[in-house]
């Protein structure tokens, strides 16, 4: 996979929203085109959310190495959010900002796919190679362990929308709390180590 480009895996991730809104423009999409492209959106976001989490563990149990991917699945998975976001404002909503603001606060799963939005920000800003250098590796990898949060937002916000609880919607949230979990051991011997040295005496 190594001489694999990673250009591709951009060019192929923007085909299906592309997709999506010429069906939506040409009638495909039903009676309601607005609320089937949101929907679809915010589920390839999580979807793409959760493929780049299983990176590490195909590396690591299967010696599938996808590493080069991940950056490029976790920029896309970035742009999907903002893609559904941006159907829900201008689309959905139709920037009526009173509204929006009011359903931000009042609507619980809104507030929780807001907070794993603005999350997803700064790891968006610093998905370059000058951003790794500027801030460091260590705390590049900080920063970026903030999308274990974000899976689990993601999760949460899927199941609030659907009002119950769907097969689908339980299989997202039992695969992000899987993944998440994998990686706990690793931090929480990251943080006993941490925390030891800083009980040395100096």
């Amino acid at each position: 996979m190594r001489k694999v480009p990673t250009w591709p895996v951009y060019l192929l991730g923007l085909l299906p929203p592309a997709w999506l809104l010429y069906q939506g423009i040409t009638g495909g999409l039903g009676v309601d085109p607005v609320k089937v492209m949101e929907h679809q959106l915010g589920i390839w976001a999580l979807q793409l959310l959760l493929a780049g989490l299983c990176i590490t563990p195909l590396m690591r149990f299967a010696r599938l190495n996808l590493l080069k991917f991940r950056r490029a699945v976790g920029v896309l998975a970035f742009l999907y959010i903002l893609f559904h976001l941006v159907v829900w404002l201008v689309l959905d909503i139709q920037l009526r900002w009173g509204e929006i603001l009011a359903d931000i606060v009042k609507r619980p799963y809104i507030t929780v796919g807001m907070a794993a939005f603005v999350l997803a920000i700064p790891l968006a800003a610093t998905s370059w190679n000058g951003a790794v250098r500027r801030l460091g590796a260590a705390t590049w990898g900080k920063l970026h362990q903030l999308t274990y949060v974000i899976v689990l937002l993601g999760a949460v916000h899927f199941i609030m929308q659907e009002k119950v609880w769907t097969i689908e919607s339980l299989l997202y949230l039992g695969l992000g709390i899987g993944l998440v979990g994998l990686r706990l051991p690793k931090l929480v011997g990251r943080l006993r180590a941490r925390s030891d040295q800083k009980l040395r005496p100096g």
